[in-house]
């Protein structure tokens, strides 16, 4: 323990004999550090919040997709992009001294460094920007701050409400120069193939290949073949119904039946022969053919005693009209047989001219099939950009506007003020020390004992004359002085700091 306190009081003792030295150092050092703390410019940051809402009920509705989410995260990770940043340098005083490209990378380079967008729950997005430039004054620092998170916030909502139409309207216009190219080639492969039916009209029928219609004809025939046969069983049937029918059925005919008519026309005709009236006459002649026309219809009524009967004449048109559909159907199936026959023998005549119908008709179908599906992108594209222009969803709302920030937030100009005095005088003690090991001088005759290995018996003070205390008290007095200057001027660089701050913005 002695043996340590030794040592400290020799290291204080050689330390205070070269003050003078000491305080050199610590004077060099402290004004070289300060130099290069006030050379560091004051940074300055501003934030902003804002606040997007993704509300498409519209989009719902219709049931066009909306990609206003996957639109949004895309402005967040492009906001910082090279092309937007250069957009942030020109819309701000960062780019009045750019004059070329490599400057204006450079600038783009820095200024992605101090630019931070972060994106917080509840769609709440958070935009910093740090700017410090030693050749601007601390008021314009924290203005272009500002200016930088206010153009990041109009390129944000520009992309968002604006940007969209104009890739909307260059995305519709790409659809419809596809649109345009692919109805060329369908005009084309149009009138290919209505020259091909021209050439062969027996071949190319409705642009229906051979093949095709010999399988719609069988499938057709097999159906003809099945109707034909219920139909035939369903006149069958109603053949047998008719064989065990009677065609009248026993009883009186009624008074207003035919055999009726045919007494009043025999009574009226023996009345005008009682008159008088001869065979040749008119009214004569006119009953007698009625009479005649009367006999017809009461013969056709049956014998006397006789009712037609109902049921009969019922199943009669019936089978009337299960005839007719027989006909019908026999007919049908001869024309379709006909028909099958022919494309058979067309198909086995002319190889070389069914196998270029069937590529002509696939690339028709194929032209057809994308024509209608840009078509059908196209007019959903076109619905979707007017539910995103004239419908816009996207609520875009400034929470926390830019303001222009009111002191630096880097660098710590205090601390590192009393940093760079702490390693001055630490400089300056460790100087002095230094050269004092250096020397072959013994601070303590503990420490010469130690060296020496033998006692030591005394120790004689230096003796001082009057001037000489005179000479030391007026030394040690610039020593104190000095050394109060150098606090002074820390004091001072610390109240020049805290006006600094207090005249920004």
């Amino acid at each position: 323990m002695n043996n340590i306190f030794d040592e400290l009081r020799s290291a204080v003792y050689t330390v205070w004999h070269r003050k003078w030295l000491a305080l050199g150092v610590a004077w060099a050092v402290c004004l070289l550090g300060w130099l290069v703390v006030g050379m560091i410019p004051n940074s300055y940051e501003s934030k902003a919040r804002i606040f997007v809402k993704l509300d498409d009920v519209l989009s719902d509705v219709t049931g066009v997709p909306s990609s206003n989410k996957r639109d949004i995260e895309r402005v967040q990770q492009t906001l910082t992009s090279a092309v937007n940043l250069e957009k942030v340098i020109r819309g701000t005083p960062i780019g009045a001294g750019i004059t070329d490209p490599k400057q204006m990378e450079g600038a783009v380079l820095g200024l992605s460094k101090i630019i931070k967008v972060e994106s917080q729950k509840d769609n709440l997005f958070e935009i910093t920007a740090t700017y410090g430039d030693g050749g601007s004054s601390d008021a314009n620092n924290a203005k272009i701050a500002k200016a930088i998170v206010q153009k990041l916030i109009d390129i944000f909502r520009e992309e968002n409400l604006a940007g969209n139409r104009g890739e909307m309207s260059t995305s519709l216009d790409f659809m419809d120069q596809q649109l345009a190219q692919r109805q060329k080639e369908l005009e084309a492969a149009e009138q290919k193939r209505l020259a091909f039916e021209a050439s062969n009209p027996g071949l190319a029928k409705d642009g229906v290949s051979p093949i095709q219609r010999v399988e719609s004809l069988r499938s057709e025939l097999r159906g003809i073949d099945a109707d034909l046969a219920a139909a035939q069983s369903a006149l069958a049937a109603i053949n047998g119904q008719l064989a065990g029918t009677p065609r009248n059925l026993p009883g009186v005919a009624p008074v207003g039946g035919a055999r009726g008519a045919l007494a009043q026309a025999q009574a009226e005709l023996s009345a005008l022969r009682g008159r008088g009236l001869t065979e040749n006459h008119p009214d004569v002649i006119a009953a007698r053919n009625q009479v005649n026309l009367l006999k017809q219809s009461a013969a056709a009524e049956g014998g006397p005693g006789g009712v037609p009967n109902p049921a009969y004449s019922s199943l009669e048109s019936i089978r009337a009209e299960r005839q007719a559909n027989v006909q019908a159907l026999t007919a049908r199936r001869a024309s379709v047989q006909a028909e099958l026959s022919s494309t058979t023998a067309q198909q086995f005549s002319n190889p070389q001219a069914l196998a270029e119908q069937q590529r002509i008709n696939r690339d028709y179908d194929v032209l057809k099939q994308q024509y209608d599906k840009l078509l059908q992108d196209r007019e959903e594209l076109r619905l979707r950009g007017q539910v995103e222009t004239e419908h816009n969803s996207v609520k875009f709302q400034v929470i926390d506007p830019p303001t222009t920030p009111r002191g630096p937030v880097a660098p710590n100009r205090p601390l590192l003020l009393f940093g760079v005095l702490l390693a001055g005088i630490g400089a300056g003690c460790a100087a002095a020390f230094a050269i004092g090991q250096l020397r072959s001088t013994f601070a303590t005759t503990a420490k010469l004992e130690r060296a020496m290995g033998l006692p030591v018996l005394g120790a004689i003070s230096a003796t001082v004359t009057d001037a000489g205390r005179a000479l030391r008290r007026k030394r040690l007095k610039y020593f104190y002085a000095a050394t109060a200057a150098l606090g002074g001027v820390f004091v001072v660089l610390l109240m020049i700091e805290a006006f600094q701050r207090s005249t920004v913005a």
